[in-house]
């Protein structure tokens, strides 16, 4: 039986590596990501099913288009207004924005795809976090708060599936070279950082367990 996984944020970075990586495993794929052009051309390049647009507005086309769905990888993150604000003068439409994407949609896209995992009794639900959801990191409170809270709602997650033989993984993947880190700090030295592609197989063995 194939094994079919949805994978946000996936037209680049860590979402694209972990991609690329299911699909030698024969994986079927379900892609999401806002931009369209990589995110087709992603997978074109896999055998994919591309659903593009913001995971808090496409949750439900995702999870039509997977049908039943063996893994869901929440990876798709919203860092939020840049430069980064600090809390006092965070514009409430982008902490609204930046909670709807990083908590909401993970949350809404678990919801769609429950019952069918319950159903047969297997499935991984995988969530990336961060350790700014830890760390308090000035001018970082809205994106760290809202990866703590994806955190809190993994752990209470697992906790209401145990015995269903449904998993719920959160992942802090670490530091890595990425579009959203050169964003989040223009000025930092990239030259030490993991690479997405080095840091996939962990992912990838974590979901197919």
């Amino acid at each position: 039986m194939t094994t079919t996984a949805i994978i946000t944020g996936a037209s680049q970075g860590l979402g694209r590596a972990v991609a690329r990586l299911l699909a030698a495993r024969g994986v079927r794929l379900v892609l999401n990501a806002r931009r369209p052009e990589p995110l087709f051309a992603l997978a074109r390049e896999l055998g994919a099913i591309a659903v593009p647009g913001d995971v808090s507005e496409v949750a439900e086309e995702i999870a039509a288009a997977a049908g039943d769905t063996d893994i869901l990888i929440n990876n798709a993150s919203e860092l939020g207004p840049l430069p980064m604000p600090l809390l006092e003068n965070y514009p409430w439409p982008e902490l609204l924005r930046v909670f709807k994407v990083n908590v909401i949609a993970p949350i809404h896209l678990a919801q769609l795809v429950l019952p069918r995992m319950k159903a047969r009794g297997a499935g991984v639900i995988l969530n990336i976090i961060s350790d700014a959801g830890i760390n308090a990191y000035p001018g970082w409170g809205g994106y760290g708060a809202s990866k703590a809270a994806l955190e809190h709602a993994s752990r209470t997650l697992a906790a209401e599936l145990e015995g269903t033989g449904v998993r719920v993984v959160a992942v802090d993947p670490g530091d890595m070279d990425t579009e959203m880190h050169r964003l989040a700090i223009p000025d930092a030295d990239v030259s030490q950082l993991a690479q997405p592609e080095s840091v996939a197989p962990k992912i990838v063995e974590l979901a197919a367990a």
